[in-house]
């Protein structure tokens, strides 16, 4: 472990893939991280993990529709380690498909998970930031809604909402106190592509992700370049995504 990142920092979304990666990145380099996601078990796993290679993580199992469960992952940052420094809001969704399959169920779960989910933990955070006298939004977007294509419409709407709330957020925020980074993955090694309804689109995207997707390892090293910088440099916007997408 090294001290480089000397920050309390929360993950939404931390029990697999760019959060799980993100969490042991964070506390290698001496962030205490506090972790976040629907699935506790694995959370304990990976807080294990941490720990046992000396570094500092509890568990704070959230899922970001309620709005009762962020205000819980901000108060266990603040009682177990004194502060919240970062929120990286990363869980999210992908319940994508053509628009004329009507999937106004799955339509409405992304915007609860990537839209509201987010929203939650602004609402959340935003006082102890505003308390503390600083504080950082990281969240998790993508080059989806980047380069709209087919299938995609309603995730892409989600994340570049997302995308407008974080500079509207930084526009109203530029005393010096927040800062707030949008990280925008392409194809990225995760299970992401699970909340695919439609079998054969799913079967294609995870066909894709396997060929020439990344790291989740290298989306981690993105966000914690924009954590690891001093308090007055704000990292906007990063776009990491494998060199053959087009």
């Amino acid at each position: 472990m090294n001290s480089s990142i000397n920050k309390v920092i929360a993950i939404t979304g931390a029990s697999s893939g760019i959060g799980a990666a993100t969490a042991e990145l964070l506390a290698e380099r001496g962030a205490s991280v506090v972790l976040g996601a629907r699935r506790g078990d694995r959370l304990d796993d990976l807080a294990r993990t941490i720990r046992g290679r000396g570094g500092r993580a509890v568990v704070c199992e959230t899922d970001v529709t309620r709005r009762e469960d962020l205000e819980r992952l901000v108060e266990t940052s603040v009682e177990e380690f004194g502060a919240l420094d970062v929120l990286v809001a990363n869980a999210g969704i992908s319940t994508i498909g053509r628009m004329d399959a009507l999937d106004v169920d799955g339509w409405s779960s992304m915007i609860d998970v990537n839209l509201r989910g987010v929203l939650h933990g602004v609402a959340a955070a935003l006082p102890v930031f505003r308390r503390q006298g600083t504080g950082h939004f990281v969240t998790t977007v993508s080059t989806a809604g980047l380069k709209i294509v087919p299938t995609m419409a309603v995730y892409a709407a989600t994340k570049n909402a997302v995308r407008t709330l974080m500079e509207g957020l930084r526009q109203e925020s530029t005393d010096g106190v927040l800062r707030t980074t949008s990280i925008s993955p392409g194809f990225v090694r995760t299970d992401l592509a699970d909340s695919i309804e439609d079998e054969e689109l799913r079967d294609r995207i995870r066909t894709r992700m396997s060929e020439f997707g990344i790291s989740p390892d290298a989306v981690a090293r993105a966000i914690a370049f924009a954590v690891e910088q001093p308090s007055d440099v704000e990292i906007g916007d990063i776009t990491i995504r494998p060199s053959v997408q087009d």
